[in-house]
């Protein structure tokens, strides 16, 4: 009689113990989240707020492209009940190894604590063909969405449901904070394309800002990479000039790409050059976020800062 109300003991207490593993913050444990980037980061503080602790694994100035997993990075994701990315192939190179080598199930493709932000929102440029002569492409799409604030408002909405759905008591709270996210982005909205001057081109060094250049209807007249993660050759240069004279323009350009090509072109057609930061800040909310997107606009103003 004894072993068996033991037996009832030991099953009610793991019951217990997986139902608080399922939802740890709903028993007064911060959810732990790791964000491989500070775009999604401050998707995370802004929807989590005080009901998350943040790390962030890539530091802003970096290319998610070309990082390595690092002992760091395993011993965060090892106790993160919740992992963000850009996803759409981005981070292949780091993130899938850093993951499985943190030993940590619970985060895992497929599992609750996995979340893609790209996953979330329609892709462009995808053609479905992974083929290294095409260079450094990405067959499931564009996944450089941070750069679109309508789709991150979405990915907000999402980022919130899923916060939800591991932390059932705070699940309204999470939905407010994306709504409210997503309010600031609309309003926003009329100030930017009031700001826009609708006359510029752009070139960029690659397609990481696109989406901002679609969403507000900014021609995008050529690549300085001639294919995707290939440098720029003087040839290549020489052709884009040709074709962009006569026309005005912004050539944009991240602070991890180099300098050479996009002085070079700006001094052969007389367009400015801005380098600016795909990433927001570190410790960025969604205000922060917002002003990193505030940056890229003032950039495409006619009188730029």
């Amino acid at each position: 009689m004894v072993s068996i109300a033991s037996s009832i003991v030991f099953r009610a207490l793991l019951l217990v113990l997986t139902l608080s593993a399922l939802a740890p913050a709903a028993h007064g444990r911060e959810l732990n989240v790791v964000a491989s980037s500070s775009s999604t980061g401050a998707l995370v503080r802004e929807v989590g707020g005080d009901q998350v602790k943040l790390t962030i694994l890539a530091p802003p100035d970096r290319d998610l492209h070309y990082l390595q997993a690092r002992p760091g990075m395993m011993r965060a994701l090892r106790g993160a009940d919740l992992v963000t990315s850009l996803g759409a192939d981005l981070e292949i190179g780091w993130l899938p190894v850093a993951i499985r080598q943190s030993a940590n199930p619970d985060i895992l493709p497929g599992r609750p604590g996995y979340f893609e932000a790209a996953a979330f929102v329609a892709l462009k440029d995808a053609h479905g063909i992974a083929d290294r002569a095409l260079g450094d492409v990405h067959p499931l799409g564009n996944p450089h969405v941070n750069m679109d604030p309508l789709r991150m408002a979405s990915v907000a909405r999402a980022l919130a449901e899923r916060l939800g759905e591991l932390d059932p008591k705070h699940s309204a709270l999470y939905i407010e904070r994306a709504a409210g996210f997503e309010a600031r982005v609309q309003d926003r909205m009329n100030r930017w394309r009031s700001g826009i001057d609708t006359g510029l081109s752009a070139v960029l060094y690659h397609r990481d800002a696109a989406y901002l250049l679609d969403l507000f209807d900014i021609p995008l007249l050529g690549l300085l990479e001639p294919v995707p993660g290939v440098p720029p050759s003087g040839t290549h240069i020489h052709a884009l000039t040709e074709k962009l004279a006569g026309v005005r323009g912004v050539i944009f350009y991240t602070p991890y790409q180099s300098d050479n090509a996009p002085l070079m072109l700006a001094k052969a057609t007389g367009w400015r050059t801005e380098k600016l930061p795909l990433e927001p800040p570190l410790k960025a909310d969604g205000e922060g976020y917002l002003q990193h997107i505030d940056r890229w606009i003032a950039a495409l103003s006619e009188s730029p800062p």
